[in-house]
């Protein structure tokens, strides 16, 4: 009798915890599909079913240039981090040197200070050094801050990785370069995925650095995009286009995610275990 009034008793809070969870996405979506000019109590969901907020959206955010111009970005962040974190992970984790300890505990240092701190100093930094506000300058950033975790996360792949495998593949004739192409970055996929899992979502929904150092419309990411339609004094915020573009900054995630559920949920599960 106990058990079971415990188990209904953690049935009860798991609905209560996933009803606040959805009850604001309920809202969302069912907002986006208002007339752009309907502003009526938000829990009336689906009270009324138009495009109209989408459409607006849509031609307003330059929907298309503006994902291009995020997928650009995330994936070319996401494979020069993957790239440079396995390279740096490799060494950290074979040698066995203070060195080695040394350049470990340097990448950690990069998860305590948060990048906010320093962007006026780095900005100024791009500015001496001429380096154009393009769609590629917030990459710098990205992968800059990136490298961090994602080092710290390959490192601890890398020592479960048994040395034995590089020692037959040397012995065999081997180069470094070929044993850490195929022998251990082929062992290492389930942390590739969860880095390109945390660090992709991550980058995609920034608004920060683009923000800051990319001064051409047409060359904003898709959350700088929904931006405009927060509003000021003079031109109030159109909430109903706003949850519009929010669903329709999310819909490619979701699509990535029902292709790849399968990669996404292996990866965070081995990162959830070896991180």
């Amino acid at each position: 009798m106990k058990k079971q009034l415990s188990r209904t008793a953690i049935y009860l809070i798991l609905c209560v915890y996933s009803f606040v969870t959805f009850l604001p996405l309920l809202i969302v979506v069912s907002s986006s599909f208002r007339n752009p000019h309907n502003l009526t109590s938000p829990l009336r969901l689906f009270s009324e079913f138009t495009l109209k907020s989408y459409i607006t959206a849509f031609t307003k955010m330059n929907f298309l240039g503006e994902l291009l111009n995020s997928i650009l970005t995330t994936a070319g962040s996401v494979v020069i981090v993957v790239l440079i974190a396995t390279m740096a992970a490799y060494p950290i984790s074979r040698i066995k040197k203070k060195t080695s300890r040394f350049l470990y505990y340097f990448f950690i240092a990069g998860l305590v200070i948060p990048s906010q701190m320093v962007i006026v100093p780095i900005a100024q930094v791009f500015g001496a050094l001429n380096i154009p506000n393009t769609r590629f300058t917030p990459m710098i950033m990205f992968i800059t801050c990136s490298l961090p975790f994602s080092t710290f996360l390959y490192v601890g792949f890398l020592k479960g990785v048994p040395v034995s495998l590089e020692e037959a593949a040397f012995m065999e004739g081997a180069s470094l370069w070929r044993r850490y192409r195929t022998v251990v970055f082929p062992l290492i996929k389930p942390a590739t995925v969860s880095t390109v899992i945390t660090q992709g979502l991550w980058i995609w929904n920034d608004y920060f650095f683009p923000m800051v150092f990319i001064s051409k419309r047409e060359q904003y990411s898709l959350p700088v995009g929904m931006l405009q339609f927060l509003g000021d004094k003079e031109n109030p915020a159109q909430w109903n286009v706003l949850f519009a573009s929010c669903v329709l900054c999310a819909l490619p995630l979701v699509l990535v995610f029902i292709v790849l559920q399968k990669q996404f949920i292996n990866g965070i599960a081995a990162g959830a275990v070896k991180g």
